[in-house]
């Protein structure tokens, strides 16, 4: 199934959509910088950045240069 087929089955069910993709978003930036979520789901750093300062996180002091592989 594609997110065009599953998600008006699930808007049929009565399950907000959009506030559950939101809500996980906010928990990933509080679990993993916010930069390295933006790489993994194909976001722009910045959108990442502002769900970031929404939910309160502390990854300010993170910088990807110096954590390299």
């Amino acid at each position: 199934m594609t997110t065009r087929t599953i998600a008006p089955l699930i808007r049929d069910l009565g399950v907000p959509t959009v506030p559950g993709r939101l809500a996980a978003l906010h928990q990933l930036v509080l679990q993993s910088p916010a930069p390295i979520v933006a790489q993994a789901l194909g976001f722009h750093h910045t959108t990442t950045q502002r769900h970031h300062a929404a939910a309160g996180g502390t990854w300010n002091r993170y910088s990807p240069s110096r954590n390299t592989l």
